[in-house]
């Protein structure tokens, strides 16, 4: 899913850097854009919902339609509809290969995956938005290996310094698997989710 709007500039509308690369930008200019953004006034309650739901969606990189569906799955669910709408959200194939170290961002993962150079469980799968059930392996297909995002993934370039928990990665294999279901606070996602589930209630 493209945006046409430049990712630093999407990250200070947000007020959270979406990639590595903006962290700078972001630092440098911490307040929207705009010939107005250090002097915005008040926001509204509806505001400050719709904030955290774009948060959610970019940190994602899915579209509106996507998040809706998938916030109407959790709501069907039992437990917390907020927690569970994390929780289905990164078990999204792309967002299982960036947690992994296998791409730089969600961007490059949904590309990569896009593109067919996963499996899961042995099979071909580019689909982003597939969604992996516990126990999953999803690895780099022998003919992508030694491709150059996939040998900096191997050498650890993309490696997070806390690995997820519920995921076992083996990054000279290029290979993860799902051990179980993410818990909401080994997520590392910025999102008060509970005003994103208001958000869908209103």
């Amino acid at each position: 899913m493209n945006h046409p709007r430049p990712k630093a500039r999407l990250s200070r509308a947000l007020g959270i850097p979406l990639t590595r690369k903006c962290v700078r930008y972001f630092e440098r200019r911490p307040y929207p854009p705009g010939v107005h953004g250090r002097n915005r006034r008040k926001t509204s309650d509806y505001q400050v919902r719709l904030l955290e739901k774009q948060r959610l969606r970019h940190q994602y990189n899915v579209s509106e339609a996507q998040l809706r569906r998938t916030f109407d799955e959790a709501a069907r669910g039992v437990g917390k509809t907020g927690e569970s709408l994390v929780a289905l959200l990164e078990r999204r194939l792309d967002a299982v290969v960036l947690r992994a170290g296998l791409a730089r961002s969600i961007y490059q993962a949904r590309q990569l995956v896009g593109h067919g150079h996963f499996s899961v469980d042995g099979r071909k799968v580019d689909r982003p938005s597939y969604r992996l059930r516990p126990g999953q392996v999803v690895a780099v297909r022998e003919r992508s290996r030694a491709l150059p995002p996939f040998q900096l993934a191997a050498a650890g370039a993309h490696a997070d310094d806390r690995p997820r928990p519920y995921l076992s990665v083996e990054l000279t294999g290029l290979r993860v698997t799902l051990l179980r279901e993410p818990a909401r606070h080994e997520v590392p996602v910025i999102c008060d989710e509970q005003l994103v589930v208001e958000f869908y209630s209103r």
